[in-house]
């Protein structure tokens, strides 16, 4: 007999429930203080990043080992990442790129665990994570430049009569920065999560189960570049705003 949400929605399966924030123990309401599967996962999160750039790299053997080799070659492409667009300026800074990076990148590969939760695919999530880049980027601008770093929305080489039309819009662009910056994370995240789900449901009609099974596997193919790519177009995303607050002259 289909339950009373089946009913409403005319569907046996529901592809986001999956997202749903729940407490690990009992199955009471949720609490800023109630430990939920989010708060669980994002431990594992931490741990799992504490093991590979901690632990995985304290022999720092000339010959390294798989796990010491990831290690680096990830330290690597984020500190050249980070040089080539700021600049040596903007080394110093490499710690908090590296971390948010990391996070990402390990909460999105812990997601395609079966049964695991995928911390990232909530905007609750990526909008904090946004937001910290968005406020730290502009306090640093205006700390590092003054009142100069509303040279970033004046465009000195385009012809005066345009600069106020061209200054309104970099301004709207400015402040759009967090929404866009979270929801292209998230939305990816989700919606790939959510089509694996609606192709696993359908693996259960036999008819279709071969086909259902083949979407499964694509998909997750997918999500598996997802994943990386991503964290990759977060973290370099970071490193143009933190550029436009270092340099703000168009």
């Amino acid at each position: 007999m289909a339950t009373e949400t089946e009913a409403e929605t005319g569907l046996a399966f529901h592809p986001m429930e999956q997202f749903e924030v729940t407490p690990l123990f009992g199955d009471g309401a949720v609490h800023w203080y109630t430990p939920t599967n989010a708060t669980m996962w994002f431990g594992i999160t931490l741990l799992a990043i504490i093991a590979l750039l901690v632990f995985g790299t304290r022999g720092r053997a000339v010959i390294p080992s798989r796990v010491q080799s990831i290690a680096e070659m990830t330290y690597g492409m984020v500190y050249k990442m980070l040089e080539d667009i700021c600049g040596k300026e903007g080394l110093k800074y490499f710690p908090y790129v590296m971390t948010l990076f990391s996070f990402i990148v390990f909460a999105n590969y812990l997601a395609l665990i079966p049964k695991s939760f995928s911390t990232t695919s909530h905007i609750a999530v990526t909008a904090v994570l946004a937001l910290f880049v968005f406020i730290g980027v502009t306090v640093l601008g205006f700390v590092k430049n003054g009142m100069h770093f509303l040279e970033l929305f004046w465009v000195k080489s385009a012809p005066l009569a345009l600069r106020p039309v061209l200054a309104v819009i970099e301004l709207i662009s400015y402040f759009v920065r967090p929404v866009s910056h979270s929801i292209r994370l998230a939305g990816n995240v989700m919606a790939g999560h959510a089509v694996i789900k609606v192709f696993a449901a359908f693996a259960a009609i036999l008819w279709i189960a071969p086909l259902a099974i083949l979407g499964i596997v694509g998909v997750y193919a997918l999500e598996v570049l997802v994943c990386i790519i991503q964290a990759y177009v977060f973290t370099i995303l970071t490193c143009v705003y933190l550029k436009d607050a270092l340099h703000p002259s168009h």
